[in-house]
């Protein structure tokens, strides 16, 4: 089955703008994720998508293939959706854009996991390991089956007990796998669903539309920029593991 990498990009995020074309230690946020995939897919698998020109513009003197979306897409599956519509693949990997510290080897997995669960939506978790993550409002936490299928995913602390202290959860890795079938009826549906909007989490309109999602153990490496303060963690990271 060909699977294709595509990277949603966008500079108009609420908590930090332009955050794809932010410097850290060189490089672009967006340049460091994209180099992470390479080190999964050779470049002909790996796409930027985007609707904006500053991005477009510094993907072509990177040498990064890109693919200009509409400018009305709602998240980044859309923008991976419109992307499949232009370009044939069995299966569109989706590497959040803002994932400069991504695994390569948590892209391998997933690959290996479109393979096992094949015409299935995949996405990786890792444990949380400190109260910090668990009560962080920008990592997105998740509950599943013993058998590995998504039952739910919140920005608030899930699970919970009765004394209301962090006992073990887990978090999204923000890469996700899709079958084209599945991301034209995402976009089919035309607006968020009510607890897509209320979580500001995608992949939660896949299970409000009735999709199973396949959650894969993936490494902890991974650190989202969401927020300033993120962007300084990752430069800690880097400088650790330099």
């Amino acid at each position: 089955m060909k699977s294709i990498i595509v990277i949603p990009a966008r500079m108009q995020s609420s908590r930090l703008p332009g955050k794809p074309l932010i410097d850290i230690n060189g490089q672009t946020l967006l340049q460091r994720t994209y180099n992470q995939c390479l080190k999964a897919f050779p470049r002909e698998y790996i796409y930027v998508a985007t609707d904006d020109v500053q991005i477009e513009n510094h993907c072509k003197v990177k040498n990064i293939q890109v693919v200009m979306t509409s400018p009305d897409c709602l998240t980044g599956t859309d923008r991976v959706a419109e992307v499949a519509e232009q370009i044939e693949a069995d299966y569109y990997i989706n590497v959040q854009g803002d994932e400069p510290l991504m695994n390569p080897q948590d892209i391998l997995e997933t690959e290996v996991a479109i393979q096992k669960y094949k015409g299935e939506i995949i996405n990786g978790y890792a444990k949380v390991n400190d109260e910090y993550l668990y009560t962080s409002l920008s990592i997105p936490k998740l509950v599943f089956r013993p058998d590995g299928r998504l039952l739910y995913m919140s920005r608030s602390p899930i699970p919970g007990n009765k004394t209301g202290g962090f006992e073990a959860s887990w978090r999204q890795i923000c890469v996700y796998a899709y079958p084209k079938s599945a991301l034209r009826d995402f976009v089919a549906y035309g607006k968020k669903t009510p607890l897509e909007a209320m979580e500001d989490l995608e992949i939660l309109r896949f299970l409000e539309l009735g999709y199973e999602v396949r959650m894969i153990p993936l490494s902890s490496d991974s650190i989202a920029v969401d927020v300033p303060e993120d962007v300084e963690r990752v430069k800690l990271r880097l400088n650790e593991i330099k």
